[in-house]
Parts: C-alpha cells; structure tokens; sequence
C-alpha cells in the first residue's frame, strides 16, 4: 500500500522553480513530506545520470549540454505523478521547458533578494558565480530571468523565512490554485460569461 490516496492534498505534482540560493531544494524536500508526495531534484538527477558533478559538466562539456540534459530531465519529470519536482535555477529560463513544466501543473516561484542568495550561495561552487563580483553576477541574472520567473503559477518569498513556514504558504496557495482550477473547469462557456 504507497498511502498516496490516503491523504488529502491539493495536487499531486507540483515543480519549484526560481534563481539558484532561493531554497527550491529545502522548501521542495519539505514540500513534498507535507504532501506525501516523492521528491525529485532536477540538479541531482542530471549528475546521477551524466555520472559528473554540474561543475564538471559545464567545465568538460559547456552549458549548452547541461541544457540539453536539463530538457530531457524536464520532460522525464513531467511524465511523474506524485512528486514535488525542484528545479535548477535555468530551467524554467528556457521557453519549451517553461511550456511542458506549465502544462503539466503549478509551478510555485521562490523570490530572494540577491543579498540573501549571495549569503546562500557564496561557498558553493555554482559555475555561473565564477567572477570576481559574484553579487554583482547574481544581480544581473535576476534581472535577466525575472521575466521567465513571473510566468510562474504562484510566488512566495523566502527571504528570512524558516521553510516550514514557507511550505505553509505554499500549500495554502495550492488549496487556493485548485479551487480556482475546479471552479474555472465547472464555470460556463466564456462566450456566455462575456455578454454579463
């Protein structure tokens, strides 16, 4: 018996995308015990598969390999049922990743001001903060990938927040996606709501 009928939630896949130090894994690995739900990190598979650290992939074969294997992992994940998927940072960047991962179910966006991110990520060996003003590099992704983030289903911040209440108000947030969703789906034909 996998309990997963058992326990009443409000989705049963959900993904967490957002900028790399935002707590896409701490959120994502509590998430998914709240939910009763398996745990997916896309970062961990692509090394598990590749057989090499994300560091090395990016050194030995370049990023647009470690792109490629990001797709793959998306459409892999996207298959899943009953899992809470958290994403790297550069995965929902890209339009065809971002358009599976959407119409699958609710991506759930986590916001950090590049400071908390910086503080997160500073002993880390993240190839994309390989430079001598690694805030500065932080601030321009975000800038650059904000547009991509907001087309994400729901937003919560993370800055200064302990992940249980974090996971709290992602699940409410979830509660209230899936209502909207049910009462969308039973609504009338739009044609018919539009002469109101």
């Amino acid at each position: 018996m996998n309990g997963f009928g058992l326990i009443e939630r409000p989705v049963t896949w959900v993904a967490l995308a957002g900028f790399m130090g935002t707590g896409k894994s701490r959120v994502g690995w509590e998430l998914s015990r709240a939910l009763a739900l398996h745990f997916v990190d896309t970062d961990k598979l692509i090394t598990r598969v590749v057989g090499k650290s994300i560091p090395e992939v990016f050194e030995q074969e370049g990023e647009g390999y470690f792109r490629a294997c990001e797709s793959e992992v998306v459409e892999r994940v996207t298959r899943l049922d009953h899992a809470v998927v958290s994403l790297g940072g550069g995965t929902f960047i890209h339009e065809a990743n971002r358009r599976r991962l959407l119409e699958r179910g609710p991506v759930v966006v986590l916001w950090a001001s590049p400071e908390t991110v910086y503080q997160r990520t500073r002993h880390s060996e993240r190839p994309l903060l390989k430079t001598s003003d690694p805030l500065s590099r932080i601030r321009t992704l975000m800038d650059e990938r904000e547009p991509h983030y907001r087309q994400g289903t729901i937003h919560v911040h993370s800055d200064g927040r302990p992940a249980e209440e974090i996971v709290e108000e992602v699940i409410d947030r979830l509660w209230a996606w899936a209502d909207a969703d049910a009462g969308w789906d039973e609504a009338e034909p739009v044609a018919e709501r539009a002469s109101d």
